[in-house]
């Protein structure tokens, strides 16, 4: 039998809060941490805005020579999981570490630190490139980074499907501990690509806003959306056995019940038209969960802000959640903190939790008139208080990666 998964901690660095309190006071007030782009010089490029992370000092959330080897992106998963690992009150003095595992991704790595180095190259010479420069760049880093900072024996991997990689994470940790590999497991995702090459990458691909006001610029399903806006941060949660975190008196914030993972197999950037991919893998966490369309109370929904994902995403509740879906609330954090994309599942787990814990669904911030076809509730102009026993999180990734996770409230009785 499948072994039943409790969330028992969270952390986060978000454009809007280095740490989960601060995240979720600004979700509670509607703050958008959207704004001109500070990290380098946009002149030339058609973007200038995106959601960076600020105020955050490395130094201050680890020891200085372990941070001075790290770039942002493993930076802020450390952060983030140490956060989540004492606010689950782990000892781990009295744990078995091979019992404790990672699985923390990045969609990207460090597009910043090749960029430095190919520059380096160019004007010094290729003996001059930094020597860790591998260590640094490369996406599995951040979960090495937190296993070796926690000293989590357990295993430590990390899965990278773009904008579904923390989503998916966390579903491969919640695998990991229903059959066993593990009893607690930290997992999300995180990202930091604010740099030239990140933003003129995705600014070809046409997938950026232009738009230069801050509250218009992320605005998903909104019929004036032309675009996301580029985020940073991570995510990470604590999962751990039920059994396991109330024998040691853990508190038990949600639980985890379901996940559904599918590939569209149709482009390579584009969601599959008819959203039956994101779809289905809604559906097959509902069944996993033994939950109904009619008992999902709340979505967080991919909700980019393009035009295409946010259409697609639509259609897919809909062939999930048939006539229900229109009497479920939908929303999408990006709405406020732009899309972190390999952090973005995390983020949005979190939020995700934090909405069960106090019944806040936080409105699509931005959002004034949903555009065609984009007929759901989606939490436009007010946020929407109401108990939520359980809701789905949906990630889609370029490549056709559509991933769902299922959380329910804590029943201590059942």
């Amino acid at each position: 039998m499948k072994r039943r998964v409790a969330v028992t901690g969270l952390g986060a660095v978000t454009p809007i809060g280095n740490t989960v309190e601060e995240f979720w006071k600004s979700i509670r007030e509607g703050k958008v941490g959207i704004g001109p782009i500070t990290k380098f010089d946009t002149s030339g490029y058609d973007v200038k805005i995106a959601a960076e992370v600020k105020g955050f000092v490395a130094k201050e959330r680890m020891d200085f020579k372990s941070a001075k080897r790290m770039e942002p992106f493993s930076q802020y998963a450390v952060a983030a999981a140490k956060e989540a690992f004492a606010d689950a009150g782990i000892d781990m003095e009295q744990e078995e570490p091979y019992r404790v595992g990672v699985i923390i991704g990045s969609g990207i790595g460090s597009l910043k630190m090749v960029e430095d180095s190919y520059t380096r190259i160019q004007e010094k010479g290729p003996s001059r490139v930094n020597p860790l420069m591998v260590p640094l760049m490369i996406s599995n880093m951040a979960a090495g980074n937190v296993s070796i900072q926690l000293g989590l024996k357990g295993k430590c991997t990390n899965v990278v499907t773009a904008c579904a990689t923390g989503t998916n994470c966390i579903g491969d940790a919640f695998r990991a501990i229903q059959y066993d590999d593990a009893d607690i497991m930290l997992a999300g995702g995180t990202e930091s690509c604010i740099c030239p090459t990140g933003v003129a990458g995705f600014t070809g691909l046409t997938a950026l806003s232009k738009t230069e006001d801050p509250l218009r610029a992320s605005i998903p399903f909104d019929k004036d959306r032309n675009g996301f806006v580029l985020g940073e941060g991570a995510g990470v949660v604590v999962l751990e056995e039920l059994e396991h975190a109330k024998r040691r008196g853990a508190y038990i914030y949600a639980e985890l019940a379901g996940y559904g993972c599918t590939g569209d197999a149709y482009h390579i950037t584009s969601p599959a038209e008819d959203g039956e991919g994101a779809g289905m893998a809604m559906k097959l966490a509902m069944k996993e969960g033994g939950v109904s369309p009619e008992q999902i109370d709340y979505i967080n929904a991919h909700g980019t802000s393009t035009f295409y994902n946010d259409l697609y995403e639509t259609r897919g509740i809909k062939y999930a959640m048939g006539a229900a879906a229109y009497k479920t609330v939908v929303n999408s954090t990006k709405s406020m903190i732009g899309h972190l994309l390999g952090a973005a599942g995390g983020v949005e787990f979190v939020t995700c939790v934090k909405t069960i814990q106090e019944g806040f669904i936080h409105q699509t911030v931005g959002t004034a008139k949903a555009g065609e076809e984009c007929d759901l509730n989606y939490a436009v102009g007010a946020p929407v208080e109401k108990e939520v026993n359980f809701c789905l999180t949906n990630s889609l990734g370029f490549g056709g990666h559509n991933a769902t996770l299922l959380l329910k409230k804590y029943d201590s009785a059942k």
